[in-house]
């Protein structure tokens, strides 16, 4: 693969991404409380590596001041300055609820879509 298609893969999965980002981040917060550096592990654990603190972070505060998720601060376990958790609120287990059936609702025909459609040869008719 040229690095052109490569990098084309690679920013149309990162726009792929941004679009469900808040989803991902609000489905791992409700498995358990979760501190930012354990976001991007768990993201790259599920094959999401194109994730960077740097986007991790501020759409946490978003979630945060919008009354999706709420944050504590516990002590460290290795005995470093404490952590910041979030946990997810009634507001934002309702926004997950509305987004895994919009998502649900968005990807089912879409890969309906993606899988049966032919091969294009590359002509065009008149």
């Amino acid at each position: 693969m040229t690095k052109e298609l490569q990098a084309t893969g690679d920013q149309r999965r990162s726009q792929l991404l941004r679009g469900v980002l808040d989803l991902c981040l609000l489905s791992l917060i409700a498995e358990r409380p979760r501190y930012g550096f354990e976001f991007a592990e768990a993201l790259a654990a599920g094959g999401l590596d194109l994730v960077s603190d740097g986007s991790i972070y501020p759409l946490l505060a978003r979630m945060e001041r919008a009354g999706l998720v709420s944050s504590y601060r516990a002590p460290s376990p290795t005995g470093g300055a404490p952590r910041k958790y979030y946990r997810l609120t009634g507001a934002g287990q309702a926004e997950l609820d509305r987004g895994r059936a919009d998502w649900h609702a968005f990807a089912g025909p879409v890969g309906r879509i993606l899988t049966t459609s032919t091969p294009s040869t590359g002509e065009t008719t008149p």
